[in-house]
């Protein structure tokens, strides 16, 4: 026992000896960590280097650290996010004050490229990146309309208020004469998809890949620009968190026409302008009588967990739009689950997500959502006009052409279109060293849409169609299956980086439909669930149709990537697919290559001591993309079914041919150029970039007039056609102001694009005329509305110029000659009509700012589109005063230039083309954060914010804002849901 206990006390005192010198040999470092402007910073990491011995600053920006006995050299690491990480050997100080730079975090930020990520100091192509914290706030139609006003070339419109309608993208003009193929390439964590796939407030980042030496390495599918969706994933070691954002909104018609009330319909025969027997008693407001007041609820549910090695995030979305029409609504609801799993010491990673998404919306047309001709109704219907007759039945009054009760559409019509979007994708990914990386991506899409729509004996239809009840059921079946397969090696030798990627890609596409639509039922009580019923079935007069298609895409490509010294910088690619679209062609697969270069100018030695730019890159690129035909076999000679002819006896359904065979079909290919300069000033408080651009989209498809015999069919569609799309872009960032306190960035933008058809003809197909007309006006005026001259732009109006009107009220016209011309002694015919102007703006602009004082944070979007005309449907058809059987425009009193009132009849003329320039103030935004020291609740905000806020304009229609796509843009169409001003209140919490 003794000789034990005299070893214990050996043992001891030896590590009591060691613990004092030790204590002794260690160094206490105080100090204080402060910005640029000599302001505290909070919560800096201060970490002595190669130990876990650290500390973190306090409110003051003190810090306090032991730095352990025995490092040699000792040196303090200072970092924060959002400030450059500073070094400091300690030396024998014990006190050490350090201020910390701003850190320029647009050259470190990581941007989507394809298949991979880049910083953005290493990109040489046009990319631009929008992060969640920036997007449009609110009730937003979908993803798209998150990025209005946000990028530089990027045209994002919301031209229908109806819940149902979506955005319309435009990235640097029309690319193709079939508006079908004209938008951009959605990819979502790596999966084509939509702007609807997701819910956008499960967005993290979205980046836009816009020239084409970037899209290029998506092939065919990237011609038209691509947007990368990332979605908000788990990350790494976290604890459990669950986040809940939610939002209710109310929403009002911006701005309504100002039509003849009763009250002016009595007026006007008081004056005697109108008959006695157009006031039939009553006072009805019928654009009031379709509209509600909608309320408009969003709810975002977020669950994160796991560890390093097995982390998820769950998330479920629930959407309910209604819009300020009755009957029109829109309801989804979206879960996803992302799991990622880390295997074989971090070499493996699986990830795993699943989406379902389950839609729905009221119909009140067969094959649609809401009816715009319902709206139609409402506008022109007579004021004085009751609801119902003396019976309790809907007023109509059948005898006036196309005039019905709006609310008789609405109510004796019933339709439900719901549908299931399901996607299933997994990734696998190996990194056996730090230079090779491989992937693989499966996915499986399903989506499956069943619609049904039925009219009730009291419906309109019955009334002018004797259709005695009507109802239409039809679903569609769409699988999307996906493959991917990469390789990448990277390496850095010295001042050389490297990095090259080969991959295979795989994706098919299966589509079925069918359709039933029968009429005259003896009953209205099955709606279109008993659709067998209808006598048309047994008459055989019903209509009946199945579809099913089938195409694939087959894709090899390759990336090569190479910096010099961080100074230049290079990036190539080609890519190489065939489509089944082409099958029997003589070129079916097509090869799309890019190359790009940058040259990090302020890298250069002769750069070192100026004090303006913190960053200067100049960016050069190429690139050729594809556009497949969007019907297939096109190659080949096709028959189709037609009509029906009486033979021997009997009706027999014909067979005719559909195409001629032409097996020289290929691909559009659109070869584009784009010159950048991306700058950064004054520490990151200034940074943009400017881009011009010229697209040349060679092989335009176009249906030509071909003899026959000895062709069988009219016409053939063929690659001939040459477009032009060229435009200057450009986008500043400032922060004029940042304390810790407050600070206060912007945002501004700018943007041309000039469009141009340079030629439709070559030695084999020519067209008839040097021009196309397009767009049409409706009923009862039946005209054309555009035009497309080769040699010029598209989207020009062409109609008679009208320049006065005579003591008459007749209109005088300008001739092609110049020479004024009298309503009676002017032909109205083609040749006397001219360009009227043209619907496709010459410049866009935008402004975004954001404010941040405290707790408190505001932020305001807007944004303008300028030199453009808008063809005003509204005015043309109810702003002409010899109209009497339908409700006018309040203007349609007022004297024509001042002079007489109009006496001519319905016309398509210049009178109706007006300015459609427009400056819109989008969203406004204004939130606050609690400091609520809860253990249960981390952070909770709450907001209100508007959109559709203000809209400065000379233009007289409801809104500027009108159709922009296709080959007739600038038409405002009279049955356009108007678009609506919202107002929300929304909140934020994390537990």
């Amino acid at each position: 026992m003794r000789t034990i206990y005299k070893g214990r006390w050996f043992w001891g005192s030896l590590l009591l000896l060691f613990t004092a010198l030790t204590v002794s040999a260690q160094t206490v470092v105080r100090g204080k960590v402060t910005d640029a402007a000599n302001e505290a910073l909070v919560g800096v990491s201060v970490m002595v280097k190669g130990t876990n011995a650290g500390s973190v600053t306090d409110d003051k920006g003190n810090y306090s650290v032991t730095v352990p006995a025995g490092v040699p050299g000792p040196t303090l690491a200072f970092s924060l996010i959002g400030y450059t990480r500073k070094e400091m050997a300690i030396g024998g100080q014990t006190i050490l004050n350090v201020t910390l730079e701003e850190e320029n975090t647009n050259l470190s930020e990581v941007v989507v490229v394809g298949y991979g990520t880049q910083k953005a100091g290493d990109v040489t192509s046009s990319v631009a990146t929008i992060k969640s914290e920036n997007f449009v706030k609110g009730p937003v139609a979908d993803a798209g309309q998150l990025l209005q006003g946000k990028v530089a070339g990027l045209t994002v419109s919301a031209p229908s208020g109806n819940p149902v309608g979506g955005t319309q993208i435009l990235l640097r003009g029309n690319t193709t004469l079939f508006g079908a193929n004209s938008n951009p390439l959605v990819i979502i964590d790596g999966v084509p998809g939509s702007l609807n796939t997701v819910a956008p407030e499960d967005i993290e980042s979205i980046d836009v890949l816009k020239d084409g030496s970037a899209a290029a390495i998506y092939g065919v599918r990237g011609t038209n620009g691509v947007i990368f969706i990332t979605t908000k994933r788990a990350k790494g070691q976290e604890t459990s968190v669950v986040e809940y954002s939610g939002s209710v909104s109310f929403q009002t018609i911006a701005r309504k026409l100002d039509m003849l009330t009763a009250q002016d319909y009595r007026n006007q025969i008081a004056a005697g302008t109108r008959d006695a027997s157009w006031d039939l008693g009553s006072n009805t407001d019928w654009l009031k009588e379709i509209s509600q007041t909608p309320v408009t609820n969003v709810h975002n549910l977020t669950f994160r967990g796991g560890s390093h090695r097995t982390n998820y995030i769950a998330t479920a979305n629930y959407r309910y739009l209604e819009g300020i029409f009755k009957k029109s609504d829109n309801a989804t609801f979206t879960g996803r689950i992302d799991v990622n799993h880390s295997m074989l010491n971090d070499k493996l990673n699986l990830n795993v997500s699943l989406l379902n998404q389950v839609n729905s919306f009221t119909q009140t047309q067969d094959g649609g959502s809401f009816n715009g001709y319902v709206y139609r109704q409402a506008l022109i219907r007579n004021p004085t006009s009751p609801i119902y007759d003396e019976n309790g039945d809907w007023f109509e009054q059948t005898g006036n052409f196309n005039y019905e009760n709006p609310l008789s559409r609405l109510y004796e019509s019933d339709g439900v279109t719901k549908s299931v979007n399901s996607r299933m994708n997994a990734s696998l990914t190996y990194t056996p060293t730090n230079a090779w990386r491989f992937n693989a991506l499966v996915s499986y899409s399903r989506y499956n849409n069943n619609a049904g729509y039925s009219e009730t004996k009291k419906h309109i239809s019955t009334l002018r169609d004797n259709m005695n009840g009507y109802a239409a059921i039809g679903n569609a079946l769409s699988i999307d299956r996906l493959m991917e397969i990469t390789g990448q090696y990277s390496r850095q030798f010295g001042k050389h980086k490297a990095s090259l990627l080969g991959g295979y890609g795989y994706q098919e596409n299966e589509y079925t439909s069918n359709f039933l639509r029968n009429y005259d039922f003896p009953t209205d009580i099955f709606s279109y669930h008993n659709i067998s019923l209808g006598n048309a079935l047994t008459d055989g007069k019903a209509t009946i149709g199945s579809s099913k298609s089938e195409t694939n895409l087959i894709s090899f490509f390759s990336r090569l990537t190479y910096s010099f010294d961080d100074k230049y910088l290079l990036m190539g690619s080609v890519r190489h697919e065939g489509a089944s679209q082409l099958f029997g062609a003589n070129k079916p697969w097509g090869t799309f290559a890019a190359a790009s270069a940058g040259w990090r100018i302020t890298n250069e030695s002769f750069m070192q001591n100026q004090q303006v730019f913190d960053d200067l890159k100049l960016r050069i690129g190429y690139g050729v993309t594809g556009n497949p035909p969007s019907s297939s076999f096109l190659s080949q000679a096709q028959l189709g079914y037609g009509g029906y002819i009486y033979s021997n006896g009997s009706w027999v359904r014909s067979l005719g041919p559909t195409t001629n065979p032409n097996p020289n079909i290929r691909w559009e290919e659109k070869h584009e150029t784009n010159a950048g300069l991306d700058f950064t000033l004054k520490k990151g408080r200034i940074s943009g970039s400017v881009d011009y651009y010229v697209r040349n989209i060679k092989g335009l498809l176009y249906d030509y007039q071909v003899p026959s015999p000895p062709n069988l069919y009219p016409t053939t569609r063929a690659n001939v056609g040459v477009m032009e799309n060229k435009g200057l872009e450009a986008i500043v960032n400032i922060v004029p102001y940042r304390t810790p306190d407050f600070e206060w960035t912007s945002t501004l933008s700018f943007s041309t694009n000039k469009n141009r058809l340079v030629s439709l003809s070559n030695d084999l197909y020519q067209t008839t005329n040097d021009y196309f007309t397009t767009g049409g006006t409706g009923e009862p005026i039946q005209t054309f509305t555009n035009i497309v001259f080769i040699g010029k732009g598209i989207g020009d109006f062409y109609g008679f110029k009208v320049v006065d009107i005579d003591e008459k009220g007749k209109w005088i016209y300008e001739n092609k000659n110049g020479e004024r011309v009298g309503y009676d002694q002017f032909g109205h015919s083609f040749e006397d009509k001219q360009v009227l102007g043209n619907g496709l703006p010459k410049y866009y602009a935008g402004w975004n700012n954001s404010i941040r004082y405290k707790r408190f944070d505001a932020t305001v979007t807007m944004r303008g589109a300028f030199k453009y005309q808008i063809l005003n449907f509204q005015r043309m058809y109810f702003e002409n005063p010899t109209i009497v059987n339908y409700n006018r425009l309040k203007s349609s009193t007022e004297k024509v230039f001042g002079k007489a009132l109009l006496t001519a009849p319905l016309e398509f003329n210049s009178y109706y083309i007006e300015d459609g320039d427009f400056w819109k103030i989008d969203n406004i935004t204004a939130g606050y954060n609690f400091d609520l020291k809860n253990k249960y609740i981390s952070s909770c905000r709450v907001y209100v914010s508007t959109m559709n806020t203000f809209t400065f304009t000379g233009y007289k229609g409801i809104d500027p804002e009108v159709n922009r796509m296709g080959l007739n843009p600038g038409n405002d169409d009279r049955d356009k849901y108007p678009t609506a001003r919202t107002y929300t209140v929304g909140l934020n919490l994390s537990f």
